[in-house]
């Protein structure tokens, strides 16, 4: 029987491999056609396709997918009810030919290079998957201080596919760049998790032997939120998620995911024992002002400045608020 993937190597021509880009779209009608694009332009010699994975949406995202698949065959369009990302990203899996799966998102762009540059690094390293940095870059005046914020460490801490730094493996990476066999063996993408996917998949993935590589020429342009309560929402869901895959995959947290958690609950306890004495108002004051020179040494402006006294303590807060309230039945630990 002929596999998928063994139709992807005999369309691929040579000996380069066949690539699938896979995308999860969900209302991503201002980004899609950058998008898309930029995929269409890579430099990469040998073939690939993108498939789309269309999420119900409140805006024009099915119609535009649709429109562009119409004018380039290269582009698949395939159905995704559920409107999870997993789901989305399991269906164009299921539907791509590909043996090196390249994840993009709707709303990201990725440069010239980035797909012959990922499948160099695979073939180089032995990795199952590599990836590399999430390379915000805001187009309003709030979200180019978010993509300050998300840039930092001060902002989100020392993990390389935020900050850069040298190749190597990882535990994880953004978005990422597979091994269709490595991706296969271990069932895919969990559609229960609706954030942390990535993470719980890499974990997986290490889990059964393979190597999550870093490559920090693999940049990928990401369009942060564009308000302060989607910023909150989005960094709520990411502590609440990043729990459940500590629950479920034990020993995987460590001091870096405690930090925003731990700095929410001094900050309210110190604000209410204040209340008692003055002195115990200490470590918020601490806080404050380590959010104060934080935004000092990351601004670019004094408007960027003034976002980012509001921006990085809803980072911090949203993250850990999300972690301490995480409710155990998201993900049953008997599943």
């Amino acid at each position: 029987m002929t596999t998928q993937a063994d139709q992807g190597l005999e369309n691929s021509g040579g000996n380069l491999p066949f690539v699938s880009v896979i995308l999860p779209i969900l209302n991503e009608e201002n980004y899609l056609e950058g998008s898309i694009r930029s995929i269409l332009s890579q430099d990469y010699l040998g073939k690939f396709e993108i498939v789309l994975a269309v999420a119900p949406s409140q805006d024009k995202s099915l119609e535009l997918a649709e429109q562009i698949a119409r004018n380039n065959s290269q582009v698949i369009v395939v159905d995704n009810p559920s409107g999870k990302t997993a789901a989305g990203l399991n269906a164009a899996l299921k539907k791509s030919l590909g043996t090196i799966i390249v994840r993009v998102d709707g709303h990201a762009e990725i440069p010239r290079t980035y797909i012959s540059d990922a499948v160099q690094t695979l073939e180089k390293t032995g990795a199952v998957n590599v990836g590399g940095i999430m390379a915000a870059e805001g187009i309003t005046r709030f979200e180019k201080a978010v993509a300050k914020a998300m840039r930092s460490r001060l902002g989100v801490g020392a993990s390389r596919f935020h900050t850069g730094g040298t190749p190597g493996p990882v535990d994880t990476v953004y978005l990422g760049v597979f091994q269709r066999e490595a991706l296969i063996a271990i069932g895919g993408f969990d559609e229960r998790f609706t954030r942390a996917q990535d993470w719980e998949l890499n974990f997986r993935l290490r889990s059964n032997g393979g190597v999550i590589y870093f490559d920090p020429r693999l940049q990928v342009t990401y369009r942060p939120r564009p308000n302060i309560s989607a910023l909150a929402k989005q960094y709520f869901q990411y502590g609440t998620w990043r729990r459940v895959v500590a629950r479920r995959h034990k020993g995987t947290i460590n001091l870096r995911y405690l930090a925003p958690p731990i700095a929410l609950v001094c900050f309210v306890g110190s604000l209410l024992l204040g209340l008692i004495h003055p002195l115990l108002l200490i470590p918020a004051a601490t806080y404050l002002v380590a959010i104060v020179i934080s935004a000092t040494t990351i601004a670019s402006s004094v408007g960027q400045y003034l976002y980012l006294l509001l921006i990085i303590p809803t980072m911090h807060f949203s993250w850990g608020a999300g972690f301490i309230t995480s409710q155990k039945n998201l993900v049953p630990l008997d599943q």
